[in-house]
Protein backbone atom coordinates (compact mmCIF):
# COMPACT_ATOMS: atom_id res chain seq x y z
CA UNK A 1 0.00 0.00 0.00
CA UNK A 2 1.19 2.96 -0.21
CA UNK A 3 0.38 6.70 0.88
CA UNK A 4 -1.86 7.53 -1.62
CA UNK A 5 -4.56 4.60 -0.48
CA UNK A 6 -5.01 6.61 2.97
CA UNK A 7 -5.25 10.37 1.26
CA UNK A 8 -9.01 11.26 0.49
CA UNK A 9 -10.19 11.90 -2.79
CA UNK A 10 -11.29 15.29 -3.14
CA UNK A 11 -13.72 16.42 -6.32
CA UNK A 12 -16.45 17.58 -6.85
CA UNK A 13 -18.93 16.32 -9.85
CA UNK A 14 -22.04 17.33 -12.14
CA UNK A 15 -25.11 15.40 -13.44
CA UNK A 16 -25.13 15.46 -17.42
CA UNK A 17 -28.32 17.78 -16.79
CA UNK A 18 -26.06 20.45 -14.69
CA UNK A 19 -23.07 19.69 -17.66
CA UNK A 20 -25.62 20.77 -20.59
CA UNK A 21 -26.26 23.67 -18.74
CA UNK A 22 -23.09 25.42 -18.13
CA UNK A 23 -21.93 24.42 -21.21
CA UNK A 24 -24.83 26.05 -22.95
CA UNK A 25 -24.32 29.11 -20.60
CA UNK A 26 -20.41 29.22 -21.52
CA UNK A 27 -21.47 29.02 -25.87
CA UNK A 28 -22.64 32.60 -24.29
CA UNK A 29 -19.66 33.92 -22.91
CA UNK A 30 -16.84 33.72 -24.86
CA UNK A 31 -14.48 34.91 -21.79
CA UNK A 32 -15.49 32.23 -19.40
CA UNK A 33 -13.51 29.11 -18.81
CA UNK A 34 -16.03 27.39 -16.74
CA UNK A 35 -17.81 27.66 -13.04
CA UNK A 36 -16.87 28.43 -9.73
CA UNK A 37 -18.31 26.39 -6.79
CA UNK A 38 -17.95 28.89 -3.71
CA UNK A 39 -19.39 28.99 -0.12
CA UNK A 40 -19.38 32.03 2.38
CA UNK A 41 -21.45 32.35 5.41
CA UNK A 42 -24.53 32.98 5.27
CA UNK A 43 -28.22 31.97 5.88
CA UNK A 44 -29.85 30.13 9.08
CA UNK A 45 -27.51 27.30 9.03
CA UNK A 46 -24.27 28.17 8.69
CA UNK A 47 -23.29 28.49 4.42
CA UNK A 48 -24.81 29.19 1.46
CA UNK A 49 -23.34 27.83 -1.89
CA UNK A 50 -22.09 30.87 -4.62
CA UNK A 51 -21.53 30.10 -8.39
CA UNK A 52 -20.43 32.47 -11.06
CA UNK A 53 -18.70 32.11 -14.47
CA UNK A 54 -14.61 32.55 -14.27
CA UNK A 55 -12.65 34.27 -16.71
CA UNK A 56 -9.22 33.75 -15.36
CA UNK A 57 -8.27 30.94 -12.99
CA UNK A 58 -6.64 32.11 -9.51
CA UNK A 59 -3.87 31.31 -7.99
CA UNK A 60 -5.63 28.67 -4.97
CA UNK A 61 -7.89 27.48 -7.56
CA UNK A 62 -8.43 23.46 -7.42
CA UNK A 63 -9.96 22.68 -11.09
CA UNK A 64 -12.27 19.72 -11.02
CA UNK A 65 -13.36 18.87 -15.17
CA UNK A 66 -16.51 16.79 -15.70
CA UNK A 67 -17.20 15.69 -19.59
CA UNK A 68 -14.94 19.16 -20.72
CA UNK A 69 -16.50 21.58 -18.34
CA UNK A 70 -14.19 23.25 -16.12
CA UNK A 71 -15.58 23.74 -12.40
CA UNK A 72 -13.12 25.88 -9.96
CA UNK A 73 -12.78 25.79 -6.33
CA UNK A 74 -10.48 27.71 -3.86
CA UNK A 75 -8.51 25.27 -1.87
CA UNK A 76 -10.09 26.57 1.37
CA UNK A 77 -13.32 25.50 0.64
CA UNK A 78 -12.30 22.18 -0.53
CA UNK A 79 -12.98 20.70 2.97
CA UNK A 80 -16.61 21.73 2.91
CA UNK A 81 -17.36 20.85 -0.76
CA UNK A 82 -15.44 17.83 -0.98
CA UNK A 83 -17.65 15.33 -2.79
CA UNK A 84 -20.56 17.31 -3.63
CA UNK A 85 -22.57 16.84 -6.92
CA UNK A 86 -24.34 19.52 -8.90
CA UNK A 87 -27.13 19.16 -10.64
CA UNK A 88 -29.27 21.09 -12.64
CA UNK A 89 -32.72 20.60 -11.99
CA UNK A 90 -35.89 22.56 -12.99
CA UNK A 91 -39.45 22.86 -10.61
CA UNK A 92 -41.90 24.08 -12.56
CA UNK A 93 -40.97 27.55 -14.29
CA UNK A 94 -38.08 27.75 -12.42
CA UNK A 95 -34.45 26.26 -13.01
CA UNK A 96 -31.70 26.35 -10.33
CA UNK A 97 -28.33 24.84 -9.56
CA UNK A 98 -28.78 21.86 -6.76
CA UNK A 99 -26.06 20.79 -4.55
CA UNK A 100 -25.96 16.89 -3.09
CA UNK A 101 -23.56 17.48 -0.08
CA UNK A 102 -22.39 14.55 1.42
CA UNK A 103 -20.61 16.73 4.48
CA UNK A 104 -23.58 18.75 5.20
CA UNK A 105 -25.41 17.48 8.34
CA UNK A 106 -28.20 20.23 7.79
CA UNK A 107 -29.85 22.06 5.72
CA UNK A 108 -32.45 25.28 6.44
CA UNK A 109 -36.16 24.86 5.31
CA UNK A 110 -35.83 27.04 2.38
CA UNK A 111 -32.83 25.18 0.90
CA UNK A 112 -30.46 28.63 1.01
CA UNK A 113 -27.70 27.58 3.56
CA UNK A 114 -26.86 24.61 4.77
CA UNK A 115 -24.51 23.32 8.05
CA UNK A 116 -21.67 21.01 8.26
CA UNK A 117 -20.66 19.02 11.93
Amino acid sequence: MTAETFSPTVGVTMTPAAVAHVRKQLNNKPDARGIRLAIRKSGCSGFMYETEWVTEQGDDDAVFTVDNVDVYVERKHLAVVNGTEIDFIREGLNSMFHFRNPNATAECGCGESFSIS
